[in-house]
């Protein structure tokens, strides 16, 4: 991550906070954002998840609010059994930290773990052959896809153990039935991957829809593009540019929609010349959580 952006987030630090932990913070509020700018959510379900740098800890969404509504200050910080260890008038949902508790507990690189139940995700889930390398994105894959049987609503910590084994070291698993799951050492490398997946599931989707006879290239070609993918995204600093490219994007698309339209009859008010970039990702991200209503808080 560049300086500016780094220093514009570090700027709106509470002083409690520690630094790492609130860089972490903002680039996962930063997350649901973008999610819910593309429509990968499921209203106030599924979840992204982060690890605490130096801690046994992770970070969740308040269960109740919709991906739009997180912030940096309104994470949930939970421990591996998805119990708030700091005190919040949020909820964790239990259910919910079960799948990404059982991959941060197997896999010590796996510092943000995203689950989607996206239309084309769970479209593909439902195919018995899987993610086909049809296209230039699903190419990036290859042998790098591993998959879990549907076992009912992942209630069971016993399912988990079982999920876990299935992804092994792999970063992208599909859900049959269900949905995507995908894993990485950073936030923006977890980003990339669900990125580059979806748009897979999208086009092969769309592609078996056209009734067209498809064109399948050769397994050593497709191996061969998921070796370059591997060397010039994930090992070549090329998701570090997308992930940064995405932040300034999460910070306009917030500053936009707040954006005010004068009511009928009143003068319209000249615009104020926006921050940099960097600027609004840290003032969307970090700004405070919105009010809930009484009835609905909970001490869970």
């Amino acid at each position: 991550m560049t300086g500016a952006m780094a220093d514009a987030f570090a700027a709106r630090r509470p002083a409690a906070c520690d630094a790492a932990e609130w860089q972490v913070r903002c680039e996962l509020a930063a997350a649901y954002r973008l999610f819910a700018q593309l429509g990968w959510h499921e209203l106030i379900y599924n979840h992204l998840t982060a690890r605490v740098p130096g801690t046994p800890h992770y970070l969740i969404n308040p269960f109740g609010l919709m991906y739009r509504e997180v912030t940096a200050g309104n994470l949930l910080k939970i421990d591996l059994d998805g119990q708030k260890v700091e005190p919040s008038p949020y909820s964790v949902n239990p259910a919910g930290f079960i799948v990404h508790g059982a991959v941060h507990a197997a896999r010590d690189d796996a510092h943000c773990v995203m689950h989607t139940h996206t239309t084309a995700g769970r479209v593909v889930s439902c195919q018995a052959e899987g993610l086909l390398p049809l296209s230039f994105n699903a190419m990036f894959y290859g042998e790098r896809v591993a998959y879990h049987a549907f076992e009912g609503i992942t209630l069971e910590r016993e399912e988990c153990t079982r999920l876990a084994a299935n992804l092994g070291r792999r970063n992208v698993m599909i859900l049959r039935n269900h949905g995507l799951l995908v894993c990485g050492p950073t936030v923006g490398d977890a980003f990339a991957e669900h990125y580059m997946l979806q748009r897979a599931c999208e086009v092969q989707v769309a592609a078996q829809a056209s009734g067209a006879k498809l064109v399948m290239p050769a397994p050593e070609i497709a191996a061969r593009a998921s070796e370059q993918y591997e060397r010039t995204a994930r090992k070549g600093g090329q998701n570090v540019l997308l992930w940064e490219a995405m932040l300034r994007w999460a910070g306009s698309s917030t500053r936009a929609s707040r954006a005010r339209r004068p009511s009928s009859g009143s003068p319209a008010r000249s615009p104020r010349p926006p921050p940099p970039a960097p600027a609004r990702v840290a003032w969307s991200a970090a700004r405070q959580a919105p009010s809930r209503p009484a009835a609905a808080r909970t001490s869970a």
